[in-house]
């Protein structure tokens, strides 16, 4: 991977489909959610389209499936489908895994099998489609191997987009994804590379909170548009967090296009903004010093 020659790095991208046409979500999630974020065209690109979409925009993707088969039911694509894609494509794809804490012992030896043998470079947490606090002390093994091998454990926090409109919510749960849950993680594992994905509506401010105390804590900005970014969330991407905000576009639901576009039109400064689309994320992955 030619980072210097990249004109950017998406730190949150999704593979749902994988090879053999099974997808991540049940039909009923997927289409609510392709409903919830007005998806146009292919919701659902196979890893090597995805290579190459990424490729044509002279851009890198960390990409990653989720894993929350306990609550759901339904298997993820596989993280060995997933690294063994960007092994094919590592000019582009740069890999994360996703483990259910719910595994157990089994998932922390799976966790470190994926770092020593697929080289995966962070961990991908669902909270709320998972349906676990991320202080439980379940998922404690974990962050354990994470924090050892010096990859990243990235987090979903704020509302989700998965079960929104359905009833019930599809069983998912909020509550799980408030980012002062991460703050305890934080404590606990102070050299743990974290990553609050999204903003954290409508804890926003929690997430500020916790990344200007938490050195190792970063914000990605995945998952809405730019023009709908909290005011304090560009103040603080802008000075205090201006190291630790990464670009992010939750493709294949949000573009990078459109991302993009609208992130252009953000007052951020000069000096910042190719930090938050390539410095920042390339510094977190260790791709560079």
């Amino acid at each position: 991977m030619d980072v210097q020659q990249l004109a950017a790095i998406d730190v949150h991208t999704h593979a749902e489909v994988s090879a053999k046409g099974a997808a991540s979500l049940s039909a009923e999630l997927g289409t609510a959610s392709q409903a919830y974020f007005k998806v146009e065209g292919d919701r659902s690109p196979t890893l090597p389209e995805m290579a190459a979409y990424y490729r044509e925009r002279n851009m890198a993707a960390v990409v990653f499936t989720v894993d929350a088969e306990h609550a759901t039911g339904t298997p993820p694509v596989p993280d060995e489908e997933v690294a063994e894609a960007a092994a094919d494509n590592p000019d582009v794809l740069i890999p994360f895994a996703s483990v259910d804490p719910f595994r157990g012992k089994a998932g922390v030896r799976r966790a470190r099998r994926l770092v020593e043998e697929y080289g995966v470079r962070g961990f991908k947490f669902h909270p709320s489609i998972q349906g676990f606090f991320p202080d439980d002390r379940m998922a404690y093994g974990l962050y354990e191997v994470i924090e050892e091998t010096g990859t990243v454990a990235l987090f979903h926090t704020g509302q989700t987009g998965i079960g929104a409109g359905v009833p019930g919510g599809g069983g998912i749960r909020l509550k799980y994804s408030n980012p002062m849950h991460v703050d305890d993680v934080a404590a606990d594992f102070p050299h743990l590379k974290i990553v609050l994905a999204h903003p954290s509506f409508p804890w926003q401010d929690e997430a500020l909170a916790v990344a200007t105390h938490k050195p190792g804590v970063h914000i990605d900005l995945s998952g809405w548009s730019p023009k709908y970014f909290p005011p304090q969330l560009v103040q603080y991407a802008n000075s205090l967090l201006q190291d630790k905000v990464l670009f992010g576009s939750d493709f294949p639901v949000l573009t990078p296009d459109r991302w993009l576009d609208d992130f252009a039109k953000l007052p951020i400064k000069d000096s910042v903004r190719p930090k938050i689309l390539k410095g920042n994320a390339a510094r977190l992955l260790g791709l560079t010093s």
